[in-house]
């Protein structure tokens, strides 16, 4: 049980969560270059977060750009200096036609400014004493995977810049990385290598490699870095969690809606996506060598204009590239793995939301019930709160611990209409410390529940074994219970693990179940 759910009082929570003591922030910047692998990197401090330093697009990989177009990374090649004081471009990609809430309602969960294939870079906020000489002791690591559907998504994305968390903590390191998506990550081509397909979840290893052999320099503790995504960043950190069970390089995991479970199957034995697509850019009718080299040739964006306004215009077949089941990078078996202990074995926590579906289904923002109900409850249980069901008791069958949580947020400033409650990616906001930049201000109650997730939050990748226990957070168990944020409008609570498994069989929704609430 969540001991401090039950005081109802939020001093008596303030007083029982162990919060992690500021820095004194009179100590020097010694300076805010960084010697790294690729060069010296120089970042910055902005006016509206003084304490925190920041190294935005700092490349880990050589440019994916003709030969390397479509191909595994490479790692970047040393250069004298790099200027990280913007963020680099995001990753090619496209923006559905259709109207859902991300587009009409909550646009700060998309990319802001350019994309360009020039896109695979990662960027670092630190408390601004984290990489003195003086400081003793290194800080834990958090790097984030963001969402978008394998299809978009970048890290120049208002709700997801964790400025104002590492502000208020003083205690943690953020690296957020971008990767590629759609036909640039996942192009299945029959040219290519057929052991390097899913070249965007090899984008997300090759910058934790990064991350290994520089986080000591920006004040990281080698030791104690999680890796954490949202969506198909939650599926790529699980899927990683099977790709790299010697090799790791991290000690803990946070899954936030999606885990390897996600009903997610790409078969296209023949390539015909790519080989599709191809034809219609002047490169049909070739050997598959042939193709691939014909379609480095064509600009990203013709290749972006033309699957955009095929789908836009609902074409069948439908185009689909994703991350294929490559037995390397991921597996047909997840069960079987599971059971054979064949993953990290690293401490988890999975989470999802009530009403995941709301936000992923087109609306009319004339009709004040939004999508239908029914469909909105099948997408949350079968996409999301199933899965995440049957992981942790596949995890929970072999002894590795995982906290569960259920985010049940309904706040205003980010859920607008009254249909929208905890949608798909809502969480984030209140995680990153950003709930307060559109529509209106966080309300008290907001504010302390953002402040209770980022300490839990840092509270696990400060001690992934013993961090939450020390809170009252225990791991699952099938007779106990995970906590429920923002349980009935109140701060958090708890929800039994058997009610949060009654509305599946396994990752089946049990027909006709609603999600609980």
């Amino acid at each position: 049980m969540l001991y401090f759910c039950i005081l109802g009082g939020r001093r008596s929570l303030r007083s029982l969560l162990v919060i992690s003591s500021v820095l004194e922030l009179g100590t020097s910047i010694s300076s805010l270059s960084i010697d790294t692998t690729i060069g010296t990197v120089h970042g910055f401090i902005d006016d509206a977060t003084p304490n925190v330093a920041q190294f935005l697009g700092i490349p880990f990989a050589e440019p994916p750009v003709d030969s390397l177009r479509f191909a595994a990374p490479t790692a970047k090649r040393p250069v004298a200096s790099v200027n990280a004081t913007r963020f680099g471009a995001s990753c090619p990609q496209t923006r559905s036609s259709s109207q859902t809430v991300y587009t009409v309602d909550s646009p700060d969960l998309l990319i802001s400014g350019p994309t360009s294939e020039d896109c695979l870079i990662l960027n670092i906020w630190a408390p601004v004493t984290s990489h003195d000489a003086s400081r003793a002791e290194k800080l834990p690591v958090i790097v984030f995977i963001y969402g978008g559907n394998f299809q978009t998504g970048g890290g120049d994305t208002a709700y997801w810049i964790p400025s104002p968390w590492v502000e208020r903590s003083q205690s943690h390191i953020v690296v957020g990385i971008n990767y590629r998506g759609n036909i640039f990550g996942f192009p299945n081509a029959a040219g290519l290598d057929q052991r390097y397909l899913n070249v965007g979840l090899l984008d997300q290893r090759l910058a934790l490699e990064f991350v290994r052999s520089n986080i000591v320099a920006f004040g990281g503790d080698l030791a104690r870095i999680t890796l954490w995504g949202q969506s198909a960043g939650a599926l790529s950190v699980d899927y990683y969690n099977f790709a790299y069970p010697e090799d790791p390089i991290v000690s803990g995991l946070i899954m936030d809606s999606g885990t390897a479970l996600y009903p997610s199957v790409t078969l296209d034995p023949t390539h015909s996506n790519f080989t599709f697509v191809a034809a219609q850019l002047g490169c049909k009718d070739l050997s598959p060598t042939a193709e691939l080299a014909c379609m480095r040739n064509v600009s990203s964006n013709a290749i972006e204009t033309l699957i955009q306004t095929y789908g836009d215009n609902e074409t069948l077949p439908v185009l689909s590239f994703n991350p294929i089941t490559d037995n390397r990078t991921k597996f047909s078996n997840y069960t079987a793995r599971y059971l054979a202990r064949n993953f990290t074995m690293l401490p988890a926590i999975i989470g999802t939301n009530t009403n995941e579906g709301a936000a992923l289904l087109p609306f009319d923002p004339n009709n004040p019930n939004g999508p239908n109900k029914t469909d909105v409850d099948d997408i949350t249980l079968g996409g999301f709160l199933c899965p995440a069901v049957q992981s942790t008791v596949n995890r929970y069958a072999v002894s590795v611990p995982t906290y569960r949580y259920l985010y049940n947020g309904n706040f205003s400033n980010i859920s607008p209409r009254p249909w929208e409650g905890s949608y798909h990616s809502s969480e984030l906001p209140l995680i990153f410390g950003t709930s307060g930049i559109a529509h209106s201000a966080s309300t008290d109650l907001e504010v302390e529940l953002s402040h209770l997730m980022q300490d839990l939050y840092l509270a696990f990748i400060s001690d992934t074994s013993q961090g939450l226990p020390a809170h009252g957070w225990d791991a699952y168990k099938p007779d106990g219970s995970a906590v429920q944020f923002s349980k009935n409008g109140s701060l958090v609570g708890n929800i039994e693990s058997s009610k949060l498994a009654s509305a599946c069989n396994g990752i089946v929704p049990v027909p006709g179940a609603v999600p609980p609430s």
